[in-house]
């Protein structure tokens, strides 16, 4: 389709296409896929339900980048922007060439799987997207995100999940035991049973608490467990980093 070549801020194509990307969290309607390597991802997952969740509207290209192979194949319209414009628009230090305009499906209908991995209070994007790769990395089947998390489907967010939140469905939740099963949070203390010593069964899942105060001010419900993973030299672990050897104990003892 035609390319739309766009330099003033107060273009109407312009001004709605931002417009349409000041929600955030549940008020979050549409959102960028950015870079050529991340919509690859999204086009190569799109026969799964995590990423025929993200509809595309357009495209949005870089003024004087060479056009995609991807823009062929999905007939879309094109805004083409300069610099100024695209780094606007995206907020990244470092401005892509392409960027895919996506509107967001409704969180699927269907149950929760085998294996989940939650985030509860977990505010930086960086530490969520990672914990999205590691739930991917080992198997695990959903995502789910309780109170005060960034927003998974922020195009920052999307960039640092490197195609998990494709691969993955993602739900929100205001109780930890809301899906049943074994339910485990990861924590300290004495009353925690050690990774190595946990009898992990499925269906299961396991939560990540806030990156600075863990689950200080949040009561957990009698039917969730604390689960501790053994350490030393350091007071704590980074919350990605212990979602992700969580993850890796439950794939090497139940494949």
């Amino acid at each position: 389709m035609k390319a739309h070549p766009v330099s003033s801020k107060d273009n109407p194509a312009f001004k709605a296409l931002r417009a349409s990307l000041k929600g955030s969290g549940e008020g979050r309607t549409h959102t960028l896929i950015l870079g050529p390597k991340l919509i690859e991802a999204w086009w190569e997952s799109r026969d799964l339900p995590a990423a025929a969740r993200f509809r595309p509207e357009g495209w949005v290209r870089l003024e004087d980048a060479a056009d995609h192979k991807l823009e062929a194949a999905l007939r879309l319209p094109t805004l083409v922007l300069p610099e100024p414009r695209m780094r606007e628009l995206t907020d990244m230090g470092s401005v892509p060439t392409l960027a895919l305009h996506v509107s967001l499906g409704p969180e699927p209908g269907t149950a929760v799987g085998s294996r989940a991995l939650g985030a509860w209070g977990v505010q930086d994007p960086g530490n969520l997207g990672a914990l999205l790769r590691a739930a991917v990395a080992f198997g695990f089947t959903d995502a789910l995100l309780g109170p005060g998390c960034a927003d998974p489907f922020a195009p920052k967010a999307l960039r640092g999940a490197m195609g998990a939140a494709f691969a993955l469905p993602i739900r929100r939740r205001d109780r930890l035991d809301a899906e049943g099963g074994q339910v485990w949070a990861l924590d300290g203390g004495p009353e925690a049973v050690s990774l190595p010593e946990a009898e992990l069964r499925e269906p299961l899942r396991i939560w990540v608490g806030n990156e600075g105060h863990g689950w200080q001010g949040v009561v957990l419900p009698s039917s969730v467990q604390k689960l501790a993973i053994p350490i030393q030299g350091v007071e704590s672990l980074n919350a990605s980093v212990a979602a992700g050897i969580a993850c890796y104990e439950v794939a090497r003892r139940l494949g």
